[in-house]
């Protein structure tokens, strides 16, 4: 049986979990099965269009994560305002980020990070939505469904929900992000939920024994081809019900499956994260176009130091490794890698000592995608407060993935109103990048 759940970590300060964005961005799902899915995306492959072979693995800091003992520890700092664990030195000279990295820090020069991301929503839901999807919703505070669709969802109406090729899904949910879903593009844009109904629909329901015996099983259903022939009565199964069960049982299922894996590989990802950001790069390496992890828990208002200590490790084993891997495969021209999250963190440390929500200045960090790394964009302020140079939106990171992914700027779909909506409004890629 296929395993992928995410993990259950990073009860917000509003008291929304993880879960509660997965039910919202699972809207319209709950009753699909494969082969229903397949058809929607039969229809929904009709109408995609070509585009690039690129992918994009989104790992969400869900929480906020602290620009500061990240990617911009600001150690010329007075002590309030500088990054509580220290700073490592990088393999790019004059390049330090946050001294929990040290990883990380040893492949700097096939990455960049961004000090001058920024918007203006604070809240968990709002700073989520705008992230995600790159238009403000304040409503998205009180829990209110998204209005906009995720990125992933873009991609998958541009290019077909499934890739021609491998028939796998174009965009992949390994762990759900609020704002990641299809809002009124339609449920055919939806990711493929591995922690959820799809997951449960790709386990074959048999005896055990039928299962340790595949040959037996295959007999049965060409028994059931050949008395369908003679009768007449069918000229065979529902096409969508033999694609859902070739799925079930040809190659495209072991690629949801690190077990796989050279156990080498297995151990230098390291456990949790690392499984996920493993199984991303199988799947972007399979043809998937874009995937989606959420690695919560940075919602830090009090003891910023001590968690750090605890959720960095994970993120600085699996990301470094994930680096390396895509380079040695050569998949980093292939396969952009973005790290961020709803807000930053404010710049001074609070009396509990942890730092609280702060928009004016995020994080965000790239590896690959065929673009300039080994860099640091922007700058921020003497005391990490907003961008001293220019501030780069969402929609800027909106529309330096669109690059990466081959979609154009001027994409735009028809809402739920019939009306002509673009996708991006007034976004740029980030010049230094590309």
């Amino acid at each position: 049986m296929l395993t992928l759940f995410g993990p259950r970590n990073g009860v917000q300060c509003d008291g929304t979990t993880r879960r509660d964005f997965l039910k919202i961005g699972a809207l319209g799902m709950g009753g699909l099965l494969l082969p229903d899915l397949l058809r929607l995306r039969a229809l929904a492959s009709a109408d995609g269009r070509a585009a690039k072979h690129t992918s994009v693995i989104w790992l969400w800091l869900g929480g906020g994560p602290t620009q500061v003992e990240t990617f911009d520890p600001k150690m010329t700092a007075p002590a309030e305002y500088r990054s509580t664990v220290g700073a490592v030195k990088t393999n790019v000279p004059g390049i330090e980020i946050g001294g929990v990295f040290p990883k990380i820090a040893e492949v700097a020069d096939q990455m960049a990070f961004v000090r001058s991301f920024a918007h203006n929503n604070s809240g968990h839901g709002g700073g989520t939505h705008w992230v995600m999807t790159g238009y403000d919703f304040p409503p998205a505070d009180q829990h209110q469904p998204a209005i906009k669709p995720g990125w992933g969802s873009v991609l998958a109406r541009v290019r077909g929900a499934n890739n021609p090729a491998t028939g796998l899904p174009n965009y992949v949910r390994l762990s759900g992000i609020y704002g990641d879903g299809p809002a009124w593009l339609g449920p055919a844009y939806a990711p493929f939920d591995t922690s959820g109904n799809s997951r449960d629909n790709m386990n074959l329901r048999v005896a055990l024994e039928q299962l340790a015996d595949r040959r037996s099983l295959l007999k049965t259903f060409d028994t059931i081809d050949r008395r369908i022939d003679r009768t007449g009565i069918l000229q065979g199964l529902d096409s969508f019900e033999g694609q859902a069960f070739d799925l079930i049982l040809s190659r495209a299922r072991e690629v949801f499956d690190v077990g796989r894996e050279d156990p080498r590989t297995r151990d230098r990802y390291g456990p949790g994260l690392g499984e996920q950001l493993l199984m991303a790069r199988r799947l972007c390496e399979a043809g998937v176009g874009f995937v989606t992890i959420h690695y919560g828990g940075w919602d830090m208002h009090g003891q910023i130091q001590q968690s750090m200590k605890n959720l960095a490790p994970q993120m600085d084993q699996g990301v470094a490794t994930l680096v390396e891997d895509l380079a040695d495969r050569g998949l980093a021209n292939d396969v952009l890698l973005v790290i961020t999250g709803e807000f930053g963190r404010t710049p001074r440390i609070n009396g509990g000592a942890g730092r609280d929500h702060w928009a004016p200045l995020s994080t965000l960090a790239l590896a690959g995608g065929g673009l300039k790394m080994g860099q640091v964009v922007g700058q921020s302020s003497e005391k990490v407060e907003v961008p001293k140079t220019k501030p780069i939106t969402p929609q800027d990171l909106m529309a330096t993935v669109f690059h990466v992914l081959g979609i154009p700027l001027e994409q735009q779909f028809h809402d739920q109103a019939g009306r002509p909506t673009s996708m991006i409004d007034g976004g740029k890629p980030i010049a230094e990048l590309v």
